[in-house]
């Protein structure tokens, strides 16, 4: 692994990792917790359910369901599938869905995390010991994690909770770095007054750059303020008062 690629072999793997595998020809990735045994604990949305917007985002920011979800022929490991949303526990093969697999960094320097262009990587935040992160994920999965939102709580979110038990007191949008990344990317685009202070490609191109690295960082888990530590127990609760 490294600034180029996470990608890892299925023999690195270990409990309570944070794994993810790219869809959509790497528009976005889908995220989980590795729990042992070949299985993946995941927060997905139903087969045909929208994810919270209403809008195109619907079919291109999706979380996908497992591989067997919509076949006739269900996984002999995770069963029939059809009906799943929700945080569900799959096989491995499911999960990545022919993707490839790969390992989501925490504790990273902020050196690191400007490196990696591309949000929904890595953090700066460090992850809590396995066994609350297993404790947690195998909570959620018998209580859910609420509803499914692209932007404000996704399966990313869920995977980020459980390896560090914060939450965004103050949601705008999650703790999701692809979620930042693509808010980031649109303020780098649109509403950077300092567009107008250079006319060269190269001059916007350099100030646009700029814009982006700063939007992600300040949106980054470890970097923002408006978190808080909290315990899994209460999450249920928090759902139903939504």
């Amino acid at each position: 692994m490294g600034v180029l690629s996470n990608k890892i072999d299925r023999q690195q793997l270990k409990p309570g990792d944070h794994i993810y595998s790219w869809r959509q020809a790497y528009i976005y990735a889908h995220h989980g917790i590795y729990v042992g045994e070949g299985m993946v604990i995941h927060f997905t949305r139903g087969v045909g359910e929208e994810i919270g917007r209403g809008t195109v985002f619907d079919r291109l920011l999706i979380s996908s369901p497992p591989l067997h979800a919509s076949s006739d022929t269900p996984c002999p490991r995770c069963g029939d599938r059809t009906r799943s949303n929700g945080v569900i526990c799959s096989c491995l093969d499911c999960f990545l869905s022919g993707g490839y697999l790969y390992l989501f960094e925490y504790g990273v320097s902020p050196a690191f995390f400007l490196a990696k262009a591309r949000g929904g990587t890595c953090t700066t935040a460090p992850s809590d010991p396995t066994e609350h992160v297993l404790h947690r994920a195998l909570f959620l999965l018998e209580n859910g994690f609420g509803g499914y939102h692209a932007f404000k709580n996704n399966c990313e979110d869920f995977a980020i909770y459980c390896k560090t038990g914060l939450l965004v007191t103050n949601i705008s949008v999650g703790r999701s770095g692809q979620a930042t990344s693509c808010m980031a990317a649109a303020s780098a685009v649109v509403s950077s007054p300092l567009r107008f202070m250079t006319a060269s490609f190269g001059g916007l191109a350099l100030v646009g750059c700029g814009m982006y690295c700063v939007s992600r960082y300040v949106s980054d888990i470890g970097v923002r303020s408006d978190v808080a530590k909290v315990p899994v127990e209460k999450i249920s609760e928090m759902a139903k008062e939504d």
